[in-house]
Parts: C-alpha cells; sequence; structure tokens
C-alpha cells in the first residue's frame, strides 16, 4: 500500500522563465533528483532550446485532501532556480531525462530536440548547500542524428539503459527512426512502420539478459518490442496490435516484469512479456487521452496516470481502484517520478506551477504498536 507524506506547490519565477514554448502532447520535458538527505528536489525543465533547474525544499507538510482523494497542494519554497548552458540546441527541446551516474553525486542529463540532436551532460553536486555552481559539467558530448538533414521537426524521445547509462536510445517521431548509441558511438539504427510516440528500456529480465538489451515502444496504435542483440526482423521481436487510431503515448516497464501502455483511448493497459497477454485493463481511468505512465517504485502493484489535461492518478492496476489523484493548474507540459525507497512524482503546468507529491510505503509510517511514528 501507498500513502502520501506531502504535496506541495511551486511557481517558477518569472524572471527566469515566463511563458514555456508549446512542446508536444507527451509530457517528456520534465524530470526529478531528490537530495540525499531528502531536503530538496531538483526539477529540470526544458523550454524552447533551454534546460532550467529549481530547487525546491521537500520539508515535512501535513496533507490536506479534498472530495473523492483528491490532494490539496501546500505552497513551497524555492532554494535556487538557474538556467543550465550545458545543452545548447538550436531547436526545441523535446525530452529531458536523468540517470545515475558513477558515484552517489553524479547524475547524468540527457536532452534531444526536435531533429533528433542528443546532448549529454554529467553533472556533480558537492554539498547541500551548493547552488547551480557546484554542478560540474565533467563530461558532455553531443550526437547528431543519423539522418542528419533528412526529414523535419517533430516529437523525439530519449531514454538510457537501466544497466548502463553510457547506452541512450533516441527516437525520433516523424523519421520513423530509433538510434541507439554507446556514448557518442552509433550501433543499432532501427526503424518503425509506424509514427513512434514513447519509448522505454526494459526493467527486468523476463525476455533474457539483464533487460537492458530490450525496448519497448509505442508507434501508432502498436506496442513493438526490439532485442539488440538480434538481426532478425530488423530488431523487432514482437508486435501487439491495437485498435486502429487508439495512438499509444505512453509506456512504462515494471522491474518485477509487466509493460503498460496507454494512450489516445484513455485505456491503461498491463502485459505480461513472458506470454505477451493482457493482466488488466483499466478502461476510461482518465478523462482525456493518457500521456505518460509510471509504476510505482515501492508497490510496482500501483501505477501513477497522467492524462493531456490537469490529472494525474496513482491505483492499484489489478483492482482498477484509485487511491489518490491530483490536478495541475493548467495542461502538462512535463511529468515525471523518481526514487526508490519512496515515490516522488512531480508535473509541470504552462501556467509556470510545478507540483510534487511525496508518496511513502503505508506500513513505514506506522511502528510495531500500530501507532504512528
Amino acid at each position: 500500500m501507498v500513502e502520501v507524506k506531502s504535496f506541495r506547490k511551486a511557481t517558477i519565477p518569472t524572471n527566469l522563465l515566463s511563458n514555456p514554448s508549446p512542446g508536444n502532447i507527451q509530457s517528456t520535458r520534465l524530470d526529478l533528483h531528490v537530495s540525499g538527505d531528502g531536503s530538496t528536489c531538483s526539477v529540470y525543465i526544458a523550454s524552447g532550446s533551454r534546460v532550467y533547474k529549481i530547487e525546491i525544499f521537500m520539508e515535512d507538510l501535513m496533507v490536506s485532501q479534498g472530495k473523492d482523494n483528491l490532494l490539496i497542494p501546500i505552497p513551497a519554497q524555492i532554494k535556487h532556480s538557474s538556467m543550465l548552458d550545458r545543452c545548447p540546441h538550436r531547436s526545441e527541446i523535446k525530452s529531458v531525462v536523468l540517470a545515475a551516474g558513477e558515484g552517489e553525486t553524479r547524475l547524468i542529463l540527457g536532452t534531444v530536440d526536435s531533429f533528433g540532436h542528443l546532448i549529454v551532460s554529467q553533472l556533480e553536486t558537492n554539498g547541500e548547500d551548493a547552488g547551480d555552481d557546484s554542478d560540474i559539467d565533467s563530461l558532455s558530448y553531443s550526437v547528431l542524428p543519423h539522418e542528419c538533414g533528412v526529414g523535419e521537426g517533430s516529437w523525439a524521445g530519449v531514454c538510457f539503459s537501466p544497466r548502463h547509462w553510457s547506452t541512450a536510445a533516441v527516437v525520433h517521431s516523424f523519421g520513423k527512426t530509433i538510434n541507439v548509441y554507446d556514448q557518442d558511438i552509433l550501433f543499432r539504427n532501427l526503424h518503425t512502420l509506424w509514427y513512434p510516440h514513447c519509448l522505454s528500456f526494459f526493467q527486468s529480465s523476463v525476455l533474457g539478459g539483464d533487460g537492458s538489451s530490450v525496448l519497448a515502444v509505442g508507434e501508432g496504435s502498436q506496442l513493438s518490442i526490439w532485442d539488440l542483440r538480434t538481426k532478425e526482423n530488423g530488431g523487432c521481436v514482437q508486435r501487439i496490435c491495437g485498435s486502429i487510431g487508439d495512438n499509444i503515448y505512453a509506456v512504462s516497464c515494471s522491474p518485477s516484469g509487466p509493460i503498460a501502455i496507454g494512450g489516445s483511448n484513455r485505456t491503461v493497459t498491463i502485459y505480461d512479456p513472458r506470454r505477451w497477454r493482457s493482466l488488466s485493463r483499466w478502461v476510461h481511468c482518465c478523462k482525456y487521452e493518457v500521456t505518460n505512465l509510471s509504476f510505482s517504485s515501492i508497490d510496482p502493484n500501483f501505477i501513477y496516470i497522467q492524462g493531456v489535461d490537469y490529472e494525474v492518478i496513482c491505483g492499484q492496476w489489478k483492482n482498477k481502484e484509485k487511491t489518490f489523484s491530483f490536478k495541475g493548474d493548467s495542461n502538462w507540459v512535463g511529468f515525471s517520478k523518481c526514487g526508490q525507497q519512496r515515490d516522488v512524482v512531480g508535473g509541470w503546468c504552462d501556467s509556470g506551477s510545478i507540483f510534487i507529491a511525496e508518496v511513502l510505503n503505508k506500513w513505514d509510517g506506522e511502528d510495531c504498536s500500530g501507532k504512528n511514528k
């Protein structure tokens, strides 16, 4: 079981960023990182060709809920905000991804723009009181798309291998391509049948190996599985077809094995990759299209569902039951989750508001006598 520890709202300073660029329907322009002591949460967002960092205090707050377990945010303070100078893109950034680097204090920041141009930077933060000046750019490289100069701008996504941060997959929707890099070296070029809208590396070893060589891609209304170790069929080892026109905008792979997809049909479907059969279908769980999904890190029976409008839902996918929800004050332009011992879920609205929910295992908040700590 999961329960909410805190839910806060912060506003981006207008002198830093007043109006975000429009982006696409996918809310992939935000990622989060919580400091080691849990006192601050660093939010990385992209607007236009720039990346911004906002540090928000994570002090304990009372949780307020309204009707139907709807969370009510409490104002939060911003510790520090700045614009990063390590991502010199020339077109609009479509995706921002963070990964753990070598060492506890190092982060890998990956950004990709509308033409598939990838920039990777390694950041290091020294001390809890350090601001932007402590982020040391110890490693940075840039990779142009394989078909440089071909095609037009469109949504593009990036994800890092869960085992090797040096392995990154970049998908370009209009070009129908997936380029897989080992740092700045291209070692696989995959071609999809339909326009891809999302991708994710496998988090489990149910298909053999450690899962870091298998990609799940939502292309059109199909879920396709790509194994980087094989050349047969261009690397595609499985296809699951949905209804024509029901585009898949979100895919998430659980460390325990299941894969979740969602999209324009407002339905979240969970698949068992061992038999490729449906384990659950949560029909019409959102009012509008599903554009982001993430399994809970503390209990994989729970999943976070983000709709294209204002809503975010957390619930049990097996029983199709909503546990809690929260809403932004305008359309989401970025959404992500981080954490291992706890879930920190964050979203960015086009109004400039950032919402952050901290979720814990319910039993961690009680002692052996059943009383709250």
